[in-house]
């Protein structure tokens, strides 16, 4: 079955349907990652958009255990060729069925290197996948200028608390859309992970007495989680150590005076060099964002540059004045992506006192 996807400045890819039939509008952003297809598929930081995978050839080892969340979060997925014979001795499934099993649409069969020029060149774009070959794009183009994601955090936060057991450190995490691999990470060096739901008040949080907090990654523009905004002040009030990823690093950033703004077209995938100022160090990282902070609006009091992107110049992580508190906009648990920065749990491991 032919589908189409149509970009809000006209554009018009026509390739074939794979999965839902269902017509969807979204926004569209591309991911670089050469592997890790069902990480970016499962990674709750692509609710509210419709995903192009630049390597021109995905599912070729299927579906697999390496889920980072229950489901797929992406609204749509595009891609140039689609693997039909997946085969791998961990293989439970090809894409194809899963992305039908979860009524998620998308397009195979376009050329996806001239789609990523254009929102290259353009900047991310609204987008709709259909199969209606009659599609009127007079329609269309005013309902693609008006889409907005809005707040997917609510979407993608776990319901209630649970935990995964640990003899070491007690860390609360929580859930703006975490990955798997954040309390994975932190459990493999023995902690003790309670998960909390986003809007978990900072009173029961701090009533828990955790040795750390964990602020996760997640979707959607920082600026619409006023509420939980409100609640990482009281937090970064208390002495309890703090580590943030991605989504959480922007919000400590709000919290605390600074401004966000949202990227041309942003950074996702699993190649990104992040330069560390403290050591001038480089690490590839996998990153998966498309706002950033502005540290211009940065009280310098507050807190200091730790990381910067080495394409870009932007900033890439912050570290809290006269406070255990540091943030990072790239993904540390990687899943998927390199492990090179990986170091970081075990520096807030260091900073809660160790895991003696």
């Amino acid at each position: 079955m032919k589908a189409f996807l149509i970009l809000e400045d006209g554009t018009v890819f026509t390739g074939t349907s794979i999965g839902s039939t269902r017509e969807i509008i979204s926004e569209i952003v591309f991911n670089t990652s050469m592997t890790g297809y069902l990480e970016v598929l499962t990674d709750p930081s692509y609710a509210g958009q419709a995903v192009v995978m630049t390597y021109p050839l995905i599912g070729n080892y299927g579906i697999t255990p390496d889920m980072e969340s229950a489901r797929p979060w992406p609204d749509g997925y595009i891609v140039r060729e689609l693997s039909r014979m997946p085969s791998n001795f961990r293989c439970q499934g090809s894409i194809q069925d899963f992305l039908t099993k979860h009524d998620i649409p998308g397009i195979a069969g376009i050329d996806t290197r001239a789609l990523t020029k254009i929102l290259r060149e353009k900047g991310t774009m609204n987008g709709m996948i259909t199969t209606n070959e009659n599609y009127n794009l007079d329609e269309i183009l005013p309902k693609l200028k008006e889409y907005t994601t809005g707040n997917v955090v609510d979407k993608v936060t776990c319901s209630e608390k649970n935990v995964l057991k640990g003899s070491g450190k007690k860390v609360a995490l929580m859930d703006f859309g975490a990955k798997n691999n954040i309390a994975k990470s932190l459990n493999a060096r023995g902690c003790e992970v309670t998960i909390y739901p986003a809007h978990t008040s900072a009173e029961e949080i701090l009533g828990a007495n955790p040795d750390g907090i964990m602020l996760s990654n997640g979707p959607g523009d920082p600026k619409e989680c006023t509420a939980i905004i409100e609640e990482l002040k009281k937090l970064y009030a208390s002495d309890v150590p703090i580590f943030a990823i991605c989504l959480g690093h922007q919000l400590m950033a709000l919290a605390n005076g600074a401004d966000t703004h949202k990227m041309k077209y942003g950074h996702r995938g699993g190649n990104h060099p992040v330069k560390d100022l403290s050591t001038g160090r480089v690490y590839i990282s996998s990153q998966n964002h498309g706002y950033v902070v502005d540290t211009d609006t940065l009280d310098p009091k507050v807190a200091k540059p730790a990381f910067v992107n080495v394409n870009d110049g932007t900033n890439e992580g912050l570290e809290y004045v006269g406070k255990n508190i540091f943030t990072v906009q790239f993904h540390p648990e990687a899943c998927p992506g390199p492990q090179d920065s990986s170091y970081l749990f075990d520096r807030f491991i260091q900073m809660m006192g160790g895991n003696q």
